[in-house]
């Protein structure tokens, strides 16, 4: 398996002809191909999502397919992801683009502070939330993430008052994250912030403190 345009197209082949189109099963076909490249060269994998790109369809397969090939993940830089976030448009797209991509590469230092500043800076709401949840891999475990107080709080300090919806909630995501790492450092952030958060992040974080669920079933 060498020609990245016929392993891409393949694995799209093999994603329609599942009778069922869901998660789980778009998954197993990823995980299939993962197994069967774990040796090949990083370029061979990136030119394979760049395939990915260029279909417009299933970004999140391609992009997982580098978060979990060893080489290719350690090659996203600052160029990388420039190409691949050419059309971060959507929540799905930001999600699958900061949590597979752009988080590992700011958590290892592949790419800076500043460059994630600038996301948060944005015009575009997407970028900005895809600012906040690259906070995420900081501090997930299941991500990787070992925990970054400094760099959460720097993000969430310059969208504190961002009332755009899919920020919010990636807000709440954020701060949720960092509380098992520094649960006093989010509860000073909250008061803090209080005057501008929005009403969503202080109601879904406060829960998340004081019960370990977002929104606890009401009695």
């Amino acid at each position: 398996m060498e020609n990245p345009k016929e392993i891409a197209a393949e694995i799209l082949r093999e994603i329609n002809a599942l009778p069922v189109q869901i998660v789980p099963n778009l998954r197993a076909v990823r995980r299939k191909y993962s197994k069967a490249l774990a040796q090949a060269p990083a370029d061979i994998i990136l030119d394979i999502a760049r395939e990915f790109v260029a279909y417009r369809t299933h970004w999140w397969i391609a992009f997982e397919l580098i978060r979990y090939h060893n080489a290719a993940i350690e090659a996203i830089g600052e160029a990388e992801l420039a190409e691949f976030g050419v059309e971060i448009n959507s929540w799905g797209a930001v999600d699958s683009f900061a949590g597979f991509l752009a988080g590992p590469a700011w958590r290892v230092g592949n790419v800076s502070d500043e460059l994630v500043h600038s996301w948060a800076r944005s015009e575009d709401r997407w970028w900005r939330r895809t600012a906040l949840v690259c906070t995420v891999v900081l501090n997930r475990r299941s991500f990787g993430g070992t925990g970054d107080v400094d760099r959460t709080l720097t993000i969430c300090r310059m969208l504190a008052d961002d009332k755009d919806d899919m920020v919010v909630k990636a807000m709440s995501w954020a701060l949720r994250e960092l509380i098992p790492h520094d649960e006093k450092a989010v509860r000073a952030f909250l008061a803090e912030y209080d005057d501008v958060l929005a009403g969503r992040v202080k109601r879904e974080v406060n829960n998340k403190l004081t019960t370990g669920l977002k929104n606890p079933k009401r009695r």
